[in-house]
């Protein structure tokens, strides 16, 4: 069973990465694993701030391996990011055959926050779909500018 999660929190330790073999020659599978905090603070007073309710909660992303290295080396402890994806009970034997559980976040995306970024540099894209035409004159708006204020209301009428 799960459900639909969105959060926003910090990671609090180094990313892991587990690399798994495929059966067929497809290239290797990865999971990139976070720890992340989810805070919920809540305004005590004059510009002061409490948490109440926050949790952690190991964060899992599947993808090949490849991008699971290297997006390793993206995220690091004391990140803020935003978590997209399901949240699942996951199920095993501990040590003494008892049976655990605990929740996680399988993610479909972690977009990193700007908070206390200094710099981003972009890798320059290596596909035959970089070569972009560039018009010789601008483009004009298929719709004047102005127009949007003057109709401003209209969208939301009916007829």
């Amino acid at each position: 069973m799960s459900t639909h999660f969105e959060g926003e929190g910090n990671i609090g330790s180094d990313p892991q990465v587990k690399v798994f073999p495929t059966s067929d020659n497809s290239p290797p599978r990865g999971i990139l694993r976070l720890n992340v905090f989810f805070d919920n603070p809540v305004a005590v007073g004059e510009g002061n701030f409490e948490d109440r309710g926050g949790f952690w909660a190991p964060v899992e992303i599947s993808r090949d391996a490849d991008t699971c290295e290297q997006w390793s080396q993206l995220y690091q402890r004391g990140m803020r990011v935003m978590v997209a994806g399901r949240m699942i009970r996951d199920q095993w034997t501990g040590v003494n055959n008892e049976e655990r559980s605990a929740m996680k976040v399988r993610a479909r995306s972690v977009g990193i926050l700007p908070y206390r970024i200094d710099d981003v540099v972009m890798a320059q894209k290596s596909s035959v779909s970089d070569q972009v035409v560039q018009p010789s004159e601008p483009l004009e708006p298929a719709v004047p500018e102005d127009s949007f204020m003057e109709n401003e209301g209209s969208c939301l009428t009916s007829e």
